[in-house]
């Protein structure tokens, strides 16, 4: 990024207490807690416009960040001379622009009334054509559909009232051509429309193809019934059954749905300690710096969604542990310090980081993702977010046993797994986890979720909690020192079986 350039880390090296990592915390360390908040007070400002990827507020985001770490001590961990500290990162937004559907039945077309068919694809252009029409109910048994019944086929579900897609998505991933709702419960084609009309993000590199999925209306999809000789209600009947087995209508189907696309150029931020043996492997840290930009309209009075706590906390977080972390004796193992881009837009900075890492990925010790850590207050237990998924768990412990710190049971915390950078890391077999007291009070971190997450609400406000983020800081330069630490952590073994 030519405006991010080196020369603008030329500031002089600002002095920072330490707290030593391997003392128990004893009581609030409030000097932490006001450096927390002084990043967060930056990063979540008017200034900075939301932290939008592509746009200005990245790059102040980015040259704030940049000069902190580098002042800190850390050199760039792209390992690129081309791109020193910025990793270039392409996205693609798209947004809906065409649709169409045309029906037949022994090869006579089917009359189908305009706007009462809405096709949608997550590529560029998405066509299937003469496919017949194969009816799955409410698709309950998606999962366990042979790719051989659903190969070439348009799988035609009931709606159901459910409105997340996952449904849809595992017919697709299980072969379908395209899968056609029918929207015969309460949601209408308007309401999907309205829901839909948002882009779409991917990274540049994924956009080779696309899925088609569409929707119809339930009369519309009753008059394509009744031209096969049934009715929606018959069809609704039999799925009831519990001996109810996916059905060939006697219908064929041409469905297209097409996009116009947008490109994003953005960045994540990768810095490095080094260590004395970086043959040894390397420890990750990652915290996402983006946000939403502007997210609400006039006549609002706030506009922005500055995302105080998701996640310029998070980001607040991981420039502190950097800064501890630079001031210990140097460890054998290479740490790295990386702000994602777009995570917000589907965990694509932290894909793209592992599609094109600076290091080998099987070289990764243990990853740590933070994210919204401004909740919990001080002496709430840590929550292992991926519990049971890494082969990092009982070392963790043993940090949590020498700190005094204590660790939630269970994996309640892992329910939000899929949520954070974390998950695209584990997809490509890094072993990464959350290790966080704001996962560790699951009714205050759904309070944020029912409140100010997402919301332009997500502003500093007097007394918010940092508490339980400054424990989670120095239980993270813990957790570094220890997995850095080549003799206690000599290699790296193979996850457990999911």
């Amino acid at each position: 990024m030519n405006r991010v350039s080196t020369a603008c880390f030329a500031a002089a090296l600002v002095a920072a207490s330490f707290v030593p990592a391997t003392a128990a915390t004893a009581r609030r360390d409030t000097a932490l807690e006001a450096q927390l908040l002084a990043h967060i007070k930056v990063l979540a400002s008017d200034e900075f416009d939301g932290r939008e990827p592509g746009t200005e507020g990245e790059a102040k985001t980015l040259r704030y960040l940049g000069k902190e770490w580098f002042d800190i001590g850390l050199v760039s961990g792209t390992n690129d001379p081309g791109h020193p500290w910025f990793a270039p990162v392409t996205l693609v937004a798209r947004e809906p622009a065409g649709s169409a559907a045309v029906f037949a039945r022994k090869g006579k077309r089917l009359y189908v009334p305009r706007g009462t068919v809405l096709m949608l694809t997550s590529g560029k252009r998405t066509l299937v054509e003469n496919a017949p029409l194969l009816f799955v109910g409410g698709a309950d048994k998606a999962a366990s559909l042979p790719r051989s019944e659903l190969a070439g086929r348009v799988a035609v579900m009931l709606d159901g009232g459910i409105k997340d897609s996952a449904r849809q998505d595992a017919l697709l991933k299980a072969g379908a051509a395209a899968v056609l709702t029918v929207l015969d419960g309460e949601r209408t084609l308007e309401e999907v429309a309205a829901r839909r009309k948002r882009s779409g993000y991917a990274l540049a590199s994924d956009m080779l193809g696309g899925d088609l999925e569409g929707f119809i209306a339930a009369d519309t999809f009753d008059r394509l019934a009744g031209a096969a000789g049934t009715t929606l209600a018959a069809l609704r009947s039999v799925a009831a059954d519990p001996a109810f087995v996916p059905r060939i209508m006697d219908i064929t189907a041409t469905l297209e749905a097409t996009t116009r696309e947008t490109t994003i150029r953005t960045h994540n931020l990768i810095g490095k300690l080094e260590g004395r043996r970086p043959e040894a492997g390397a420890v990750l840290y990652l915290a996402h710096w983006d946000h939403f930009g502007e997210c609400a309209e006039p006549p609002a009075e706030h506009l922005i969604c500055n995302g105080a706590i998701d996640n310029a906390s998070g980001a607040a977080a991981l420039t502190e542990v950097a800064r501890r972390l630079s001031r210990v004796p140097q460890m054998d193992r290479d740490v790295y310090f990386i702000a994602t881009t777009a995570e917000e837009l589907g965990l694509l900075g932290a894909e793209a980081f592992a599609e094109n890492p600076p290091l080998p990925l099987n070289q990764v010790i243990a990853a740590f993702n933070i994210d919204s850590v401004a909740i919990a207050p001080a002496g709430t237990p840590l929550a292992i977010v991926g519990r049971g998924l890494t082969p990092l768990d009982p070392q963790i412990a043993a940090v949590a046993k020498a700190q005094k710190r204590k660790l939630v049971p269970g994996d309640e915390a892992s329910a939000y797994l899929r949520r954070q950078d974390g998950w695209a890391l584990l997809q490509h077999d890094v072993p990464a986890v959350m290790v966080t007291s704001a996962y560790g009070n699951l009714a205050l971190l759904e309070r944020f979720f029912d409140t100010d997450y997402h919301r332009p609400s997500d502003v500093v406000k007097p007394g918010i909690e940092l508490g339980g983020a400054a424990e989670d800081v120095a239980f993270l330069v813990a957790l570094g020192r220890w997995f850095a630490d080549s003799r206690r952590m000599p290699a790296k073994t193979p996850p457990p079986a999911r």
